[in-house]
């Protein structure tokens, strides 16, 4: 028996000794320390036991759970509604910020995109779409993006526009919000404008902009 079926076997015994998991309908591979799981088990709870019934055992480098959950019923759930009910979890996040988060639905899986601030934030959104039953599967590719400061955005458009446009640059309000950041004021050219905007853009962690600046003339 190769070092990979003999992996296999041990995660195997591993779920079947589980008694939170019932393995007849997971299947195992294993191939250079990674382990696959697929099939499918019968609730969140239960997925997320396998996933770390077969993590702890020794040689796993790192598991892949392709596991889907099937209770009766939840297939009947139009991906319509699914996606509006993830929705509405992550909505009644106060401290989620709701506009960087995307959702998508095929067949019950469920896929999240966007960006937080803290690690934290990512993992209440992953916690509440779990406690879902409608939730087949969950792919969380949300990143998290510290928060960008006011005042380093502030300082490097003030050091690009003070060479042709001292006074302008003082004018300029800055303000940022997580990773987005706002301009407003006046310049007097559209090459001003411009330079401004792409001093934003040179800020690390800087995702979007909106662009308030009036010029002037």
């Amino acid at each position: 028996m190769n070092a990979d079926h003999k992996l296999q076997k041990l995660v195997l015994d591993a779920l079947d000794y589980d008694p939170n998991i019932d393995c007849s309908h997971i299947g195992v591979a294993a191939r250079d320390g990674i382990v696959t799981l697929s099939g499918h088990v019968a609730s969140n709870p239960e997925k997320r036991a396998a996933e770390l019934a077969a993590g702890r055992v020794v040689g796993v480098k790192a598991v892949v759970d392709d596991l889907l959950v099937e209770l009766p019923g939840r297939n009947l759930t139009p991906d319509e509604t699914i996606a509006e009910r993830c929705y509405e979890m992550i909505a009644a996040l106060s401290s989620i910020p709701l506009d960087r988060i995307h959702l998508s639905v095929s067949e019950g899986v469920v896929t999240v995109h966007g960006d937080v601030d803290y690690l934290q934030q990512r993992v209440a959104v992953e916690a509440e779409l779990w406690g879902l039953s409608c939730v087949r599967g969950l792919t969380n590719e949300v990143v998290v993006l510290p928060p960008v400061k006011t005042d380093v955005v502030r300082e490097k458009v003030r050091q690009v526009l003070s060479s042709i446009s001292p006074i302008n640059a003082e004018k300029l309000e800055v303000r940022a919000v997580g990773t987005r950041v706002t301009l407003k004021g006046t310049v007097n050219s559209w090459h001003e404008k411009g330079l401004a905007e792409s001093a934003v853009w040179s800020v690390p962690g800087v995702t979007g902009i909106d662009d308030q600046i009036v010029v002037l003339g």
